[in-house]
């Protein structure tokens, strides 16, 4: 009982100093120019705050300060229950500061590409130099017991991070989206971890999924603050460093709950690698922003922008809960394998809604050239966007 009270607490504070430092963030930002004006590939209608990362990262940061003095001043008044963790907790402190520090890096990288715009050249290899740092500390993916050997674990390590890093900062791309989903995976891993006898990543988690919660009340549609560049690097960095250093199996349980992390982030790997491979085949960088993602695409197919945003939370929560029961001793391979087919099928699914034709649009004529856009909808965007820009 006294865990599950923990845990509220956790979330509740986290969420309230969340939405204070973001209502703060609104009347500050536009001081320092950290403002996302409309034009162009953006459909906000006026000028926005940014800046809603930095209160994330505060909200992050200030919650595991005051945590860590509580451990360290206040043992002697904590229940018996949590006061036999003590141990673990501080040894695990060290290793938190390391991982809050990378990520600030991450975080002020990013809120100098929302001020000034850097090239992702720059950015991408200060995220791949940050999450070698990740794989040097010794902070490694396991992926069973054949792929032990540490050049593999630390390079899969790195892929993870950057890859994850930079999924939330092309998920960021509509009201809610990168918050919404972020705060689903975050819980999904905290109750994963949990299931195996994690304590001290779970609650690291949870104060995430707090501080998501504060600022979706500022971020829902229609957005009033914006994470930015700053908010989407530091979400995914952290996200990806929590899942490389927490724990998902352990003995007894099943060694297939490594595969966890992969069911819950399906959504945000599937929309950046849609989307890159749509950028490539149209001859343009992986990196140049557009409006091809899976939200867009799904409003393309005449679902407003909110229901869009609904629509990719419930598949990331659908893909994601599967990914629960992995860790059930004795899971056998067949077991696994079906849970994963769970997911896939369902972007299947997904897929083949986005590439399909409105019945409405094939009765209005040129039948054969909507079919060739529908198995395309990069290019239905991009004459969205030409009509829109004329």
């Amino acid at each position: 009982m006294i865990f599950f009270e923990v845990a509220v607490g956790l979330v509740a504070w986290s969420f309230l100093l969340s939405a204070v430092l973001c209502a703060l963030t609104r009347k500050i930002a536009p001081l320092f120019g950290l403002v996302d004006r409309p034009g162009g590939r953006k459909a906000h209608k006026a000028p926005t705050a940014l800046g809603g990362g930095i209160a994330i990262w505060l909200t992050f940061g200030a919650t595991l300060l005051i945590g860590s003095i509580a451990v360290t001043v206040g043992v002697d008044f904590l229940p018996s229950a949590l006061a036999k963790h003590i141990g673990g907790l501080i040894e695990k402190r060290r290793e938190m500061a390391g991982l809050f520090g990378l990520a600030t890096v991450v975080m002020f990288m990013g809120l100098a590409d929302d001020r000034y715009g850097l090239s992702w050249r720059l950015r991408l290899g200060v995220q791949v130099l940050l999450a070698a740092i990740v794989a040097a500390s010794g902070a490694r993916i396991s992926l069973f017991y054949a792929f032990a050997d540490p050049w593999i674990t630390g390079a899969l390590t790195v892929v993870w991070i950057v890859g994850l890093t930079n999924a939330f900062n092309f998920l960021d791309n509509m009201d809610g989206l990168a918050a919404g989903v972020g705060l689903i995976a975050a819980f999904l891993f905290a109750c994963a971890q949990v299931a195996v006898g994690g304590l001290f990543v779970p609650a690291v988690l949870l104060i995430l999924v707090g501080a998501l919660a504060g600022f979706l009340v500022h971020n829902r549609h229609p957005a009033r603050l914006f994470m930015g560049d700053a908010g989407s690097n530091f979400l995914g960095f952290t996200l990806g460093t929590l899942t490389v250093i927490g724990t998902f199996t352990r003995a007894p349980y099943s060694k297939y709950s490594v595969l966890t992390p992969l069911l819950v982030m399906a959504v945000p790997l599937y929309d950046m690698t849609s989307v890159i491979w749509i950028r490539i085949r149209e001859g343009r960088s992986p990196f140049q922003a557009d409006r091809r993602h899976f939200s867009h695409r799904l409003v393309e197919r005449g679902l407003t922008p909110r229901r869009a945003v609904w629509t990719i939370d419930l598949v990331t929560l659908a893909g994601g809960l599967g990914a629960l029961s992995l860790h059930r001793p004795g899971l056998r391979g067949f077991e696994a394998a079906v849970i994963v087919a769970q997911t896939v099928c369902l972007l299947g699914v997904v897929a083949l809604l986005e590439i399909s034709t409105p019945r409405s649009e094939r009765r209005d004529g040129s039948s054969k050239a909507e079919e060739s856009v529908s198995s395309t909808p990069s290019e239905s965007l991009a004459e969205i966007d030409r009509a829109a820009a004329g």
